[in-house]
């Protein structure tokens, strides 16, 4: 590509779940609709319940574990909590077109990171975190979870360079803003051809 790469960035920083996968919330819909329950039961309970989000907190910095989360969450829901969380994302797939993306931008010479609000940690793919990622920041790892700057700065630590060096992407707005605060471009993931177009703009690097 013959683009100038945007002055000063060097770095890329990912989401996991809903960027490097399918959209999250269509596979919670699709959840409430094999459960029979309204088909935003999850994104609301999260949205509007405090119960429901202190829940959320506490399994996402691994202050409680899914064990403890599952039976909680289901008895709001109304639905049974054995292997809840695996139901909640067995709709949920890998992306390739942002995997292929990151995989590029990496060996064009892009420092690749990934900053992520976790589940529990034990279903992310290490040896593929290892091929896509010079860094990786886990909510549950850490004790951090997006929206807190803290966790920006780590992701921009964890592959050597300065927040202000990084370009992040999430699907989620409220979690774009504290990275923009400290000085990352940011990019709304809404799909994948258009942030790929968007960073093959910002990286002058050709990404599929």
């Amino acid at each position: 590509m013959s683009a100038t790469r945007a002055p000063g960035i060097r770095g890329l920083l990912v989401d996991w779940g809903g960027v490097m996968t399918t959209d999250v919330f269509a596979s919670f819909a699709a959840f409430c609709e094999q459960e029979g329950i309204s088909p935003d039961a999850v994104a609301t309970r999260f949205a509007s319940d405090a119960e429901s989000r202190e829940l959320l907190v506490g399994l996402e910095t691994g202050a409680i574990s899914e064990e403890q989360f599952e039976p909680r969450f289901a008895a709001l829901l109304g639905v049974d909590g054995d292997g809840l969380i695996d139901r909640l994302f067995a709709s949920d797939a890998d992306d390739p077109l942002m995997h292929q993306a990151v995989a590029r931008a990496r060996a064009a010479g892009v420092r690749t990171g990934l900053i992520s609000n976790s589940w529990g940690t034990r279903r992310y793919d290490r040896e593929l975190l290892a091929r896509l990622f010079d860094g990786v920041v886990i909510s549950g790892e850490v004790g951090i979870r997006k929206p807190s700057v803290r966790i920006y700065e780590l992701g921009a630590q964890a592959i050597g360079l300065a927040p202000g060096e990084c370009v992040f992407v999430d699907d989620l707005g409220m979690n774009l803003r504290p990275a923009a605060k400290i000085g990352m471009v940011t990019i709304r993931h809404v799909d994948a051809q258009q942030t790929i177009s968007e960073l093959e703009a910002l990286l002058a690097v050709t990404l599929r």
